[in-house]
């Protein structure tokens, strides 16, 4: 039977980032996508213009919806706004802790702006992190989570992990995609956990198009863990996502940073035919 998999994330109007860029990966990937919405964002590929964050009980109504009729195997958190928002996910899903859980801790966009209210950073690390099977922080959220200085080299990322795991997720895959380039030509990605630390590395794609990649990513995630053990989950998913950009460029999407092409496979044997 194909897998079940809900995103718990918010909106993407332009449709590369949020729910759009979860449920094209779930559906590329051989799953069944789900969504539960947490906040309406107006966003584009230049920046976020403004988000309305719904109300935690409607959010936790949405989640109890699915569960209470669907067989789900598997959830991503991305965007979750407020603390209030964050409270309730937690508590629907503590309900359930058979589900495994990806959690992208959402906390900022590719343009700078911050895309959850303040107190929901304490909430996100004290409510979400310990229910959570893996967490995919990149640089920026591994310094606020642990509240620690960002990690800008190889070494650096290296010595938050523990820091990071501690927080209680089971797994932790530290994303170091905007790594300067002088500490790494590659793209470099830790897992870290119950066996040990595995460094992953991809070739470095020169491309704008990055919008929602940290979604996509932990979307992967997410539908692979519904048929593979958690490490090669990981590893497909960032195969998945370096082939996603390195497609990128037959898109024309906006005019900033565009999105990934998340049916790359799927297109490909179209034009085939």
């Amino acid at each position: 039977m194909i897998a079940n998999v809900l995103t718990i994330a918010g909106t993407d109007p332009s449709g590369g980032a949020g729910i759009s860029a979860d449920l094209k990966t779930f559906s590329a990937l051989g799953t069944y996508g789900m969504a539960a919405i947490t906040a309406v964002v107006a966003q584009n590929t230049v920046g976020v213009r403004s988000f309305q964050p719904l109300d935690p009980a409607f959010v936790a109504d949405q989640i109890d919806a699915v569960f209470d009729d669907v067989t789900v195997s598997a959830v991503k958190i991305g965007m979750v706004a407020t603390a209030g928002i964050a409270e309730a996910v937690a508590s629907c899903l503590s309900k359930h802790p058979e589900c495994p859980v990806v959690l992208d801790p959402v906390m900022v966009a590719k343009s700078g702006d911050l895309l959850l209210k303040q107190d929901a950073i304490a909430a996100i690390r004290d409510k979400l992190v310990p229910i959570a099977t893996l967490i995919t922080p990149n640089l920026s959220e591994a310094a606020v989570l642990p509240k620690k200085e960002r990690p800008d080299s190889i070494d650096a990322m290296k010595a938050v992990l523990p820091e990071l795991h501690r927080l209680g997720a089971e797994w932790v895959m530290l994303k170091g995609g905007n790594l300067p380039e002088a500490a790494s030509e590659n793209s470099i990605d830790f897992l870290y956990g119950k066996g040990g630390t595995e460094m992953l590395s991809a070739p470095r794609i020169r491309t704008q198009n990055i919008h929602g990649t940290g979604c996509t990513l932990s979307a992967a995630i997410a539908a692979y863990m519904t048929r593979l053990p958690l490490p090669d989950s990981v590893r497909e998913a960032k195969a998945y996502l370096t082939e996603a950009l390195a497609e990128s460029g037959k898109l024309d999407v906006g005019h900033g940073h565009g999105p990934v092409h998340h049916f790359h496979n799927l297109w490909k044997s179209f034009a085939a035919r």
